[in-house]
């Protein structure tokens, strides 16, 4: 199988470390949402990352590659009764809609835009993402974590591949951005914590935090 996009994106994200804790093999093929990579708008002729193709086989959107993966290899990552079918479907909506998006403003114009664009960002928007929805959200997923273990049990499953990678985004954001931290969110900030002991998340990050500080010292060196 071939996954098509760039670990900065959660969405992306979210596929590997699905990948990664069901025990499923693929090649990464690294594009840009303005890729020309014909492979890539074959697979997503909307230009949405990420996309796969698996033996003929092409699909895009994180959410439904997680679905068309379990129901190929049979990781176990969604629960299969109604009720952890149902929870685990809502916190993965609740990871891509509410979490990601309340950080979205402060992700872009302080790190994408300045960083990997080349443009300066707009950091009134960043600061007002921060102090509003980036809260709100937290407050949220501060109510939703259990006081132990995972999102959804005693393993990872795919709230928590979902969950995380936002996070991910926010723990970049708190390399260089005072506003950015959990002190106000323990149970968050414990949970946090736990995962990111889990070998995939932690080398994703290390791996794109070395991306992000060579960007910062090559915009730091123009």
């Amino acid at each position: 199988m071939i996954l098509y996009g760039s670990s900065i994106s959660p969405f992306v994200r979210k596929v590997m470390l699905f990948c990664a804790a069901g025990g499923i093999e693929y090649t990464m093929k690294s594009v840009g949402l303005d890729s020309e990579d014909e492979g890539f708008a074959a697979a997503s002729p909307l230009r949405k990352m990420p996309a796969i193709a698996d033996d003929g086989f092409t699909l895009a959107d994180s959410s439904a590659i997680c679905h068309y993966l379990e129901a190929k290899h049979k990781p176990g990552l969604i629960p299969t009764d109604a009720r952890g079918l149902g929870r685990a479907v809502w916190l993965d909506e609740c990871a891509d809609t509410v979490v990601f998006m309340a950080m979205q403003p402060a992700f872009f114009n302080r790190i994408v835009s300045p960083l990997f664009i080349g443009k300066a960002g707009d950091e009134e928007a960043a600061a007002r993402a921060m102090a509003g929805p980036v809260l709100t959200a937290l407050d949220w997923l501060e109510s939703e974590i259990p006081g132990s273990g995972y999102l959804m049990g005693d393993r990872i499953t795919m709230a928590d591949c979902a969950m995380v990678s936002p996070l991910v985004n926010f723990t970049h954001l708190a390399s260089i951005s005072g506003d950015a931290d959990l002190s106000r969110h323990p149970r968050t900030a414990a949970y946090w914590a736990r995962m990111c002991e889990w070998a995939p998340l932690a080398q994703t990050m290390a791996f794109e935090a070395k991306a992000i500080e060579k960007a910062r010292a090559r915009v730091a060196g123009a």
